[in-house]
Parts: C-alpha cells; structure tokens; sequence
C-alpha cells in the first residue's frame, strides 16, 4: 500500500504525502517544449505517447507520492460531440452546444472518441505500477456550465444565464452523469487507482441550488467511484463554509480545499475525512523563507490527522521548478 493511499485509508499518518494538481504543466520547460510544437491543446491530450511523457516529466524530475494523469476536464464536452478549442490568453472556447446531438451520443461513440486519453493511461500506468496513479474528472456542475456557456465563466458570467430552462438543464445534467460514469470507468480499467472529481466553478452556485447542483450530483459521482473499490478526492473549489455540509453529504474519502479556507477550521468540519492541499500557488512565487514558512504551517495544523499535501489550485505557469523541490525537501525534512 503506498503514502496516498495509507493516508486516505488512515492506516498510516505519519508520512505527509505529497502531489501538486497541474504537476504536469507550463511552469516546466520540457512541458513547454512539447506545447510549443503541439498549437491544438486537445489533439495533444489525444496523443498517448506525448501523454504518457508529459504525465512523467514531474515524476522524473520530483519525488512526489502521486502521478496524475496529463489531461483535461473538458474530454467529456468533447467526448459527448462539443467541440473544445484553447484560445491563447483566453482560455477554452466550446462550440454552440446542439443538446438533440448531445443526448443522443452512444456509450460506443463517446468510448471512441476518448480512447486515447485510456491508452495514455495505460503507458503510464506500466511505468508507475505500485503508486498512485490519479484519473479525474470534472464535477456535473463544473461540465454544465462550460457546455452551457461556451467559455470560461471568469467573466460576465450570472447562473441565471445558463439556468432559465429547468428542463433543458436537467436533461444535459443527466447525460453528463452518465457519460462520467463511462469516462471514470474506463480510467479505472486503464490503470487509474484514485479519482479526483474537480468542481472548479462551485463558488457560482447559488446558495438556494447548492444541494441541487453540487451535493446531488457529485454524491452519485462519488458512490459510482467507490463501487469500483477506488479512493475518490473531491474538490469543490470556494465553496466557503459549505465544505462542512459536503462533507457530510457527499462522503468522499479525501477532500480537498482550496486557499481560502482556515486549516484549523476544516478539521473540525470534515468528519473525519482526510483532507488534502490548502496552500496558495502563488506562495510558491516567493523566496524560500516565505515559502518554508506557509508549508510548515501547513504541516503543523495537520499533525495528527491524515493529510495530503498539495496546493489549494494548480501549480501556477511563473512558478520555477526549483520551488516545487524546495517544497519536497521542507516536507522530507520536517518527517
């Protein structure tokens, strides 16, 4: 049994484990490279040797306890017939969503589509055999938002804009469901042995739709997850003082929190769970003092209790190299 999952389990919580979401990414000048010469970020995550090697790069050059797989939330839009371009500066921009054409995608159809994302997983898998390798996906609300509004909602973006046809809503919800079921499946029998489930835009649910959007649908996602026999993470990002009630309604073996929330705090309010991450990513922009600082803080408030050690997002693209090692060699120091 190895760290993540001893810490999830809660046999063993003397040993921090540690892994960064987006460990696999462009504040790596190797990654770069291979972007620089794949423009079509899609194709890129369809390509399973390019897939297996970005995946590797932060395993070759850190010592982290968790291997995640190089990919993207938006291979279910995709998947499911909806186009998905990146747009430098901007962001991803999906095509108008024709929900007749969506509803009516196969299980044959979409597996198709998305079989190179499982081959990836499985060359991947042959070179971690014995560790953690994380498969993900993006949570019901996240996907329904992206598909509904077409772009990132970082701007100019209200829920009343994709949520005025309660009927139309739904039925996109269903199939989204169904369709995370096939893509967390398929992960699984390529090697996956942990999901994390990413909510990234939970903070704009509003508070009278909360269970209807988040708790709802990630608690079917989670128990389909653990009827695989897998550890599952969530992470349903800024979503304040309602990680209290997500935890006790949607039960998942590891929560994960974002860096607005108070350490302290959470552990009162988790149920048990195991937690992961916390820190801010732009921490990792400061020099090591600061640094050094915020990660034993970290440490420190989790003593005792079954932790993870991550960020409370992605790594961020200005972040060096060098700081993520530094990170490691605190952590590894401080054990």
């Amino acid at each position: 049994m190895n760290k993540l999952f001893k810490c999830i389990s809660k046999s063993e919580i003397d040993e921090v484990p540690i892994w960064f979401m987006r460990q696999a990414g462009r504040y790596l000048p190797e990654f770069r490279k291979i972007r620089q010469q794949n423009p079509d970020f899609i194709k890129l995550c369809l390509n399973p040797n390019l897939v297996k090697i970005i995946t590797l790069q932060p395993i070759k050059r850190f010592k982290l306890d968790a291997t995640i797989i190089f990919s993207d939330i938006l291979m279910i839009p995709y998947g499911l017939g909806q186009n998905v371009r990146f747009e430098k500066g901007i962001g991803p921009k999906l095509e108008k969503l024709n929900l007749e054409n969506t509803l009516k995608t196969s299980k044959e159809n979409f597996e198709k589509k998305l079989t190179p994302v499982y081959e990836g997983l499985k060359k991947v898998k042959e070179e971690t055999k014995g560790t953690s390798l994380i498969g993900f996906v993006g949570a019901p609300w996240t996907l329904l938002v992206y598909m509904l509004n077409e772009k990132s909602p970082k701007k100019d973006f209200t829920p009343d804009k994709i949520l005025s046809d309660e009927i139309k809503v739904k039925r996109l919800m269903d199939k989204i469901i169904d369709a995370t079921f096939i893509h967390i499946n398929k992960q699984v029998s390529a090697g996956a042995n942990v999901i994390q489930i990413f909510d990234s835009w939970a903070e704009l649910i509003p508070d009278n739709k909360f269970d209807k959007y988040c708790l709802e649908p990630t608690k079917k996602i989670v128990d389909y997850v653990k009827s695989l026999k897998v550890p599952v993470i969530c992470f349903p990002k800024g979503i304040g003082v309602n990680y209290e009630k997500f935890c006790l309604t949607v039960k998942p073996d590891c929560i994960s929190i974002d860096y607005n929330i108070d350490p302290n705090w959470i552990i009162k309010k988790s149920n048990g769970i195991a937690i992961q991450g916390g820190m801010d990513p732009k921490i990792l922009l400061e020099d090591n003092k600061k640094i050094e600082y915020a990660v034993k803080k970290y440490l420190k408030t989790f003593s005792g209790y079954p932790y993870i050690f991550n960020l409370g997002h992605g790594v961020l693209p200005a972040t060096k190299p060098e700081k993520i090692e530094f990170v490691i060699k605190t952590i590894r120091q401080d054990r």
